[in-house]
């Protein structure tokens, strides 16, 4: 080789040394990428004097750090209409009763169940939308604890759920609204860091929005859980941050670090996760009519919502105790319970319901329960004179409210006079023989 080209290899070799200079790592380089650890991190969080004094304090990870409240409630403590330890009567009925209902509680210690909710950017799914807030409760030693993980930026995320699920020991959860919203963002956004924190856990999940809706949809034209506190479970919210500010508190915190506002969001959320228990509690004692003030109205619905599980045992007892009287949710209690004896062939229940209700003062009552006693006459007791009479009866009542009628009224009509013309044909043709 002349000493020209070693030159120029020489050259070349060291052009390519210097264009891979900044990709090589140094010792000194890999001690500077570090992530600093947690009393490195020490004095780095703003106003931390400020957080402490509200019951939050740091959780250093991964060179970074989220933000963790905690409290805890005697369950002597009330809330709204109920003491906390009445909680844990809710759990002990269920396991004290053989009715099967999705809120059941049957097989579950208090221990197990864990109250949860979320705050986040905004009301829409996907990535786009980030939890800022994690908060829970649940007893522990005689004792209801809440904590609330708290993401100080949008960067947090990974301490944030490695604080969550390290700490969290669960078997249920319970939400408002949990299923359709806040569990999914929970996985959505778990998705993204999911190589750098812990897995989700199985679990199982009661959603009490179901269950307030069921209850509840005839008195309440909204079903916000802020409403149903107020109006069913007797709370009454002072000085509260609205939900739908929460999130643009959350953008101003970020951009100045000011915890004030963040400080009445996390009340916010600390009282929606104690609602939840008082719900639960309220909703237990409604379905197992432990609450002495249950209203008919509610009494029926429990007893429909037991009757679309296909839990006969809860449906008869409960249509049972609001069956009496003539007002008009004892009524429908009387026609649903009617239905249960007809699919257990206790006719003569059935029968004797129908009887009371083809005289009740509901036109509409009158006539299904006189096309079920026609139906009962011609088809199971062959008395055709009486599968007439009240085949008449259902007929004549139609006619008196005509100008109400609407259009199902008309297919009922239809199918009535059919029904008179049948059962005429075989009165002539039983005769004639």
């Amino acid at each position: 080789m002349t000493e020209l080209e070693e030159g120029s290899v020489n050259m070349s070799f060291r052009s390519k040394l210097n264009r891979l200079k900044p990709h090589i790592r140094s010792e000194k380089t890999e001690e500077i990428k570090t992530p600093l650890q947690g009393e490195q991190l020490e004095g780095m969080v703003p106003h931390q004097e400020q957080w402490e004094r509200n019951f939050v304090s740091p959780y250093y990870y991964d060179g970074d750090f989220c933000l963790i409240r905690e409290k805890e409630y005697p369950l002597e403590q009330k809330y709204g209409r109920y003491t906390f330890a009445q909680f844990l009567e809710a759990v002990q009925a269920w396991n004290q009763t053989s009715v099967q209902h999705p809120l059941s509680a049957n097989g579950y210690c208090h221990e197990q169940l864990f109250f949860f909710d979320t705050e986040t950017t905004g009301l829409g799914g996907g990535t786009g939308n980030t939890i800022f807030l994690l908060g829970y409760a649940s007893v522990k030693n005689d004792k209801v604890i809440l904590r609330q993980h708290f993401l100080p930026h949008p960067g947090a995320e990974v301490p944030l759920y490695q604080s969550f699920l390290e700490s969290i020991d669960y078997r249920t959860l319970v939400t408002y609204n949990g299923k359709a919203f806040d569990w999914p963002q929970v996985k959505t956004r778990h998705t993204l860091i999911r190589e750098l924190v812990p897995k989700l856990p199985s679990f199982g999940h009661f959603d009490l929005f179901h269950g307030a809706r069921r209850l509840w949809k005839h008195k309440l034209d909204r079903l916000k859980l802020s409403i149903v506190e107020k109006e069913v479970l007797g709370i009454e919210r002072e000085e509260d941050v609205p939900g739908y500010l929460a999130p643009m508190i959350y953008f101003d915190f970020v951009e100045t670090g000011n915890p004030d506002g963040m400080l009445g969001v996390l009340q916010h959320n600390e009282m929606d996760i104690l609602s939840l228990i008082t719900l639960y509690t309220h909703i237990t004692f409604q379905l197992l009519n432990i609450d002495q003030s249950r209203t008919v109205s509610e009494g029926y619905e429990v007893g429909r919502w037991y009757a679309s599980l296909g839990e006969r045992a809860g449906a008869l007892e409960n249509l049972s105790l609001v069956a009496e009287g003539s007002e008009d949710n004892a009524l429908k209690a009387k026609w649903a319970l009617s239905l249960e004896h007809k699919k257990i062939k206790q006719w003569d229940l059935a029968v004797a319901l129908w009887q009371e209700l083809a005289d009740a003062n509901s036109k509409n009552m009158a006539v299904q329960a006189s096309i079920e006693l026609a139906k009962y006459f011609e088809h199971r007791q062959k008395n055709l004179q009486q599968a007439l009479s009240y085949s008449e009866q259902a007929l004549c009542i139609l006619q008196e409210k005509r100008a109400l009628w609407k259009e199902k009224d008309t297919t009922i009509f239809a199918e009535v006079e059919k029904r008179i013309e049948r059962i005429t044909k075989k009165q002539r043709r039983r005769k004639n023989h």
